[in-house]
């Protein structure tokens, strides 16, 4: 479904037009399959993109329902759930807001009265603009994920650097760490410690990451453990990546739903911290670092 601002309509999955004859969606589909099936080289995650692409065009009910819009999603913030009695983990700033504010005034400027977060408004916004959308739910995301940790960890979310933002910091027992939440709108690869993919085009988030985290290290004078890349689960054939390290920080890419283990378990060959040391980083932190 479209699961993602970003993603791709299950038509242009399978590359038929939509209003393609069941039997050349069935065709196009085993194409694609074959092509991706990982037993050939494929990729997994463009293989599970092809078979949900199936389960919504392979027959005449779940595809009518489909074109109808039936089960679109609504794409305003969403309240978090519920802990029940748990104690969260320490939270300041706002994930995403910067770029929900952003994204708001710019399709505001010619959706009129639409609801701006309606999927068909979404859908024609420009690309730029539905990748503010993308990024601001990556945030928000990755935000509730940390949440649900626990009182050992801390995060801050929207951490402001001259000009520019890095998404979280955030700092447990198993160490501190750096964060960016993505979304490219499909699944990748990793080239030279890079993702590459349609969507990706030359952007170097891993670079960018690593550079913003040295920013935030001289200013609070702190060692991070290494910096994590967040996507969604699609867009990954694996839970977690090891990127290796870019300028003496170890990176890695890691799955949404794979982040709270990895942050618990801490990135294996990351720097870790305890005792006293992290109440210390804690401190310099909370004095250095400026929120959104």
């Amino acid at each position: 479904m479209f699961t993602s601002p970003l993603s791709a309509s299950p038509y242009e999955v399978l590359g038929v037009p939509a209003g393609a004859a069941d039997e050349e969606i069935r065709r196009a589909y085993r194409v694609r399959a074959r092509r991706t099936h990982p037993d050939v080289g494929g990729d997994a995650a463009e293989f599970i993109q092809v078979q949900r692409a199936w389960e919504i065009l392979g027959t005449a009910s779940s595809r009518a329902a489909y074109d109808r819009g039936a089960g679109e999603p609504h794409w305003s913030r969403q309240k978090p759930a519920a802990r029940g009695s748990r104690l969260g983990a320490r939270s300041f700033g706002t994930a995403g807001g910067w770029r929900r504010e952003r994204y708001v005034r710019l399709v505001g400027e010619w959706a009129g009265d639409d609801d701006v977060y309606s999927a068909r408004v979404v859908r024609e916004a420009p690309w730029e603009q539905r990748r503010l959308l993308a990024d601001a739910i990556a945030e928000e995301a990755t935000a509730s994920a940390i949440e649900h940790l626990g009182i050992g960890f801390t995060a801050w979310h929207g951490v402001e650097l001259d000009g520019d933002v890095l998404d979280h910091v955030v700092l447990g027992p198993t160490g501190l760490y750096a964060l960016t939440s993505e979304d490219f709108g499909g699944p990748v690869r990793f080239r030279g410690g890079e993702p590459i993919g349609s969507g990706v085009g030359g952007a170097t988030p891993v670079d960018d990451l690593v550079r913003r985290a040295r920013v935030v290290a001289r200013a609070a004078r702190v060692r991070f453990g290494g910096v994590i890349l967040i996507l969604p689960d699609d867009d990954l054939g694996e839970p977690a990546t090891i990127l290796g390290e870019v300028r003496g920080i170890l990176a890695a890419a890691v799955r949404r739903s794979a982040l709270s283990a990895a942050l618990r378990r801490g990135i294996p060959g990351s720097r870790t911290i305890g005792g006293n040391e992290v109440f210390d980083v804690r401190t310099r932190l909370a004095a250095a670092l400026r929120v959104r």
